[in-house]
C-alpha cells in the first residue's frame, strides 16, 4: 500500500486512470536497471525516479567530465571527477528518497551482466558502444527480460523496444544491427550530438519503462523508431526476426 507520503507525492499519477493507485503500487514494487548513465540515462533515470519506482539500479564506471554537461543534465559542474553511478544516486536521493537507489560503479562485461539483469524486472540499454550494446541484448534474450534501447548522434535518435518478457517470437537487437556489422565509425564524441535529443529519446524509454510496468501495451515493441531532430519528425521501421541471427534463432 502506498504511504500519506507516497499518496501526495505521486497524486497526479493517481488521478490517471492509466496508473490510479494499483499502478503506482506497481511502480514502486518494480527494479529497474539502467546501464549507462550519459545522456539517455540521466533524463530516463530521472524521470523513474520521480515517477516512484520501487529501485533503481544504476550501472556507471565512467567519472562525470566537463564535456558531459552539455547534455547529461543529471550532473552540476561541481561533479566533475566524480563517479558517475554514485553522482546520479546522490541527485536521484535528491529528487526522491522515497525510493532506492543503487549505485555500481563499474561497467557491464561478461562477469557482471547476468546477475544485473536477473535482478530486474525491465532494462534499459543508455550505453554508447555496439559491444555492450550486443551483450545487454544477448542477457535480456537469454532471461526473457524487457529491453528498452535508446541511442543517439548529431540531430537524430532511435528507440527500439524488445519485450522478450512478453513475446517470444520479438526479434532482437542482433537481428537489426549483426554483431558481425563493422563498430560505427561515428559517436558523440567525434560527430557531436544535440543535447534535447537525446532528452526526446530518454524520456521515450522511461514512458514505455513505465508503460510495461503497469501492464499497458506498448506499441513501439518490435519498432524501430528514427527521430530527425532537425525536422521534428519520426519514421516507423517494422522490425523483423532475422532467421540466421546467432542470438534468438539458435
Amino acid at each position: 500500500m502506498l504511504n500519506d507520503k507516497e499518496l501526495t507525492r505521486y497524486s497526479r499519477h493517481l488521478l490517471l486512470k492509466e496508473i490510479g493507485e494499483q499502478g503506482q503500487e506497481k511502480l514502486k514494487a518494480a527494479t529497474v536497471l539502467i546501464i549507462g548513465l550519459g545522456g539517455l540515462g540521466c533524463p530516463a533515470a530521472l524521470y523513474l525516479g520521480a515517477a516512484g519506482v520501487g529501485k533503481l539500479v544504476l550501472v556507471d564506471g565512467d567519472k562525470v567530465e566537463t564535456s558531459n554537461l552539455q547534455r547529461q543534465i543529471m550532473y552540476k559542474a561541481n561533479h566533475v571527477g566524480t563517479g558517475k553511478s554514485a553522482s546520479a544516486q546522490k541527485s536521484l536521493y535528491g529528487l526522491n528518497s522515497l525510493v532506492e537507489v543503487e549505485a555500481i560503479n563499474a561497467n557491464v562485461d561478461d562477469s557482471n551482466i547476468t546477475k544485473l539483469v536477473q535482478s530486474a524486472d525491465v532494462v534499459l540499454d543508455c550505453t554508447d558502444n555496439f559491444a555492450t550494446r550486443h551483450l545487454i541484448n544477448k542477457t535480456c534474450f537469454e532471461q526473457s527480460k524487457t529491453l528498452i534501447s535508446g541511442a543517439a548522434i548529431r540531430g537524430e535518435g532511435q528507440f527500439m523496444v524488445f519485450d522478450f518478457a512478453r513475446d517470444a517470437g520479438c526479434p532482437c537487437y542482433n537481428c537489426l544491427f549483426p554483431q558481425s556489422s563493422e563498430e560505427p565509425t561515428l559517436n558523440c564524441q567525434n560527430s557531436g550530438v544535440f543535447g534535447p535529443v537525446l532528452g526526446i529519446i530518454g524520456s521515450m524509454q522511461a514512458l514505455e519503462t513505465i508503460k510495461w510496468i503497469i501492464g499497458k501495451p506498448l506499441p513501439s515493441a518490435g519498432k524501430l523508431k528514427v527521430f530527425d531532430g532537425m525536422n521534428l519528425s519520426w519514421m516507423e521501421f517494422k522490425m523483423s526476426k532475422n532467421e540466421c541471427c546467432e542470438v534468438c534463432c539458435n
